[in-house]
């Protein structure tokens, strides 16, 4: 049986050999930072292995064994650390080759706009990079796609808005030339369907300058106590002579009684441009319903109801996008008027989602349902 001063002796050369040799591997490591995978972790064993044989074959000289033993030792323990280096080298070297190569091909493809599935390399962390990797191609590829679709209907809100301000700034031209040349049958007349069509390019170069602030998170609200029936009253003004000329109602259902804490300018004006959109599409001798409902004690649903055909079902997720238009089944007849930019539900939307809300389109047996979903209890 080894006495104590034997194990000690033991312990200290094997933990001086063994400390000497990791520090030589890991300086060799520092060395080569740049050296591929494969090269490194066969240095690391080639550091565990060498520590294991000088170890063995130091304390085996100092156990005092045989010249003849100590050298068969150390040719069984070279023979064989040789041959786990070198099978180290074909198997692991060569996987992880491949699997750098497949990683670095697929990082190649999702920089060229592919997309690309994850790789199964056998090694845990080269498959865990590959996975995000693979979900990272497809969130790229998503917002790629959205990307086109908002550059497209950037294009085409330009070409809108473009064709927008040339129609009334085209017929300005046209009626300041005849009353410039004396041409015009009725200068009066001209001159107050000349400020109509100011008052129309103001009232859109005032919508591009809310939707501005609106989209860049400019826009400061000046919240106070407001009661509900106040700012649709307000509303109903402003749209009541389009109305009386159409012969279209506009009645209130359950409006009165609401406070609200907003900022009253701003979402008079929201309500304005659903009033506005409703009696665009509303027939004629018809009646649009404002009605509220609350949801709870922390929210109020204020809904503007049309007799209009509405929209089609897949496009009621688009109404309050900035720049759309409705489609054939919405669309202005003569008497109706022309549309807008696509300006107006944009801006009820980021109106109302700057007090906190919502806003939905749907249909129901009433009619066709324009709906601000608005909270009551905040005191922001």
């Amino acid at each position: 049986m080894l006495g104590l001063p034997q194990l000690l002796l033991i312990t200290g050369t094997t933990f001086a050999a063994t400390a000497l040799l990791t520090c030589g591997t890991l300086l060799t490591l520092h060395g080569s930072r740049r050296r591929s995978v494969s090269f490194r972790a066969v240095l690391v064993l080639c550091g565990a292995l060498l520590s294991v044989i000088v170890s063995t074959i130091a304390v085996a000289a100092e156990m005092y064994l045989s010249d003849h033993d100590v050298l068969v030792l150390g040719w069984v323990i070279g023979i064989s650390a040789v041959m786990s280096i070198a099978a180290t080298w074909i198997v692991t070297g060569r996987s992880a080759r491949a699997s750098v190569a497949a990683l670095i091909g697929d990082t190649r493809r999702v920089g060229a706009g592919d997309v690309v599935g994850p790789v199964a390399t056998g090694w845990r962390e080269f498959d865990d990079v590959s996975a995000e990797l693979a979900e990272t191609s497809q969130r790229l590829a998503a917002a790629r796609a959205q990307i086109v679709e908002l550059d497209a209907a950037r294009q085409q809100f330009f070409a809108w808005i473009s064709h927008d301000l040339r129609t009334p700034l085209a017929g300005m031209a046209a009626m300041a030339e005849a009353l410039e040349a004396g041409t015009a049958p009725d200068p009066a007349v001209y001159l107050q369907a000349l400020r109509s069509k100011v008052d129309t390019v103001a009232r859109m170069v005032d919508d591009l300058f809310e939707l501005s602030k609106l989209q860049s998170g400019t826009l400061e609200l000046h919240r106070e106590p407001v009661v509900l029936l106040d700012l649709v009253s307000d509303a109903v003004a402003d749209v009541r002579l389009v109305a009386e000329s159409r012969r279209v109602t506009v009645t209130q259902e359950n409006v009165d009684g609401h406070l609200l804490w907003a900022d009253p300018r701003e979402l008079t004006r929201a309500i304005g441009n659903l009033l506005a959109n409703s009696l665009r599409y509303a027939p004629d001798d018809s009646t649009i319903l404002i009605r509220a409902d609350t949801i709870g004690e922390s929210q109020l649903v204020l809904s503007v109801i049309d007799q209009g055909v509405g929209v089609a079902a897949e496009n009621l997720g688009r109404m309050f996008d900035v720049g759309w238009r409705a489609d054939p089944s919405r669309s202005s007849g003569p008497a109706n008027g022309t549309p807008g930019a696509g300006l107006g539900l944009a801006i009820v939307r980021g109106i109302v989602e700057a007090h906190g809300g919502s806003v939905r389109a749907r249909h129901s047996a009433a009619g066709f349902h324009l709906d601000l979903l608005l909270p009551v209890a905040d005191r922001g």
